[in-house]
């Protein structure tokens, strides 16, 4: 198969994650704006992140001009399995795949992306790569730049009303994995539980965001894990869960 013939394949592959990424980025868009950011600004942390669960997490960290260290910590806990998965994809790629081009596809490995790779029975070439992230890689963009317009221009009520769709975004997350372990269900509602705490008690609102978003998501998942660790049969289909059960992380 040729070069072109390959990337047209990625580009194919790659349109149906674009289609899921317009949506939860135009929520995005709206949220970055409305808490502080201009359009411009918006968009450029999506075309330099490309992670939803990363963004929504950073941005009212760089809203709230909280310290430098609490934005990279919490960056390096959401965002470390996409470096598991880049290690896991580049045992797919082939040979040919030279350095430079490798780090251009780790850039935009996120869970979609990484799913329908790693479902390839044939070696991953450059071409084919390179056309998987491009469709994503620019839905992502667009519908950032969406939102972000829409929250700048629509009244706010309009504004309040479409900023639900981010909590419609969690849910679909949350609940299939949910609904199939209870181990998992469990696990969500001990994070929820300790993000109220943080919230409203006296003491814990000192804690920064940031802070306390990595102090949240480390003690329910580590946990979790050493309770109701999921066993290797159960994790075996593991690429089927990811892009089933995570409607948008990118």
């Amino acid at each position: 198969m040729s070069a072109k013939q390959l990337y047209l394949r990625g580009i194919k592959d790659g349109f149906p994650i674009c289609l899921g990424y317009l949506s939860v980025s135009f929520a995005f868009g709206i949220f970055a704006v409305g808490c502080g950011l201009s359009v411009w600004q918006s968009i450029l942390v999506s075309m330099t992140n490309v992670t939803s669960a990363g963004q929504l997490a950073g941005v009212p960290i760089i809203a709230g001009g909280l310290p430098l260290i609490d934005i990279v910590i919490t960056q390096l806990v959401i965002n470390l399995r996409y470096s598991l998965m880049s290690v896991s994809l580049s045992q797919k790629l082939s040979p040919r795949v030279k350095l430079l081009q490798r780090l251009a596809i780790a850039f935009c490995v996120t869970d979609e992306i990484f799913a329908v790779s790693i479902s390839q029975k044939d070696e991953l070439e450059t071409p084919y790569m390179i056309g998987l992230i491009t469709t994503p890689f620019w839905g992502w963009t667009i519908g950032t730049t969406l939102g972000a317009l829409a929250g700048d221009i629509l009244p706010a009520m309009i504004v309040s009303a479409l900023g639900i769709a981010l909590y419609a975004m969690f849910v679909a997350i949350v609940i299939p994995p949910a609904k199939k372990s209870r181990s998992v269900a469990l696990c969500c509602l001990l994070a929820m539980s300790m993000s109220v705490a943080f919230r409203f008690i006296p003491l814990l609102q000192k804690v920064s965001s940031g802070i306390a978003i990595i102090i949240c998501a480390l003690v329910s998942g580590l946990l979790f894990a050493a309770i109701a660790p999921i066993s290797d049969e159960k994790s075996g289909d593991g690429s089927d869960q990811t892009s089933s059960g995570k409607a948008v992380e990118a």
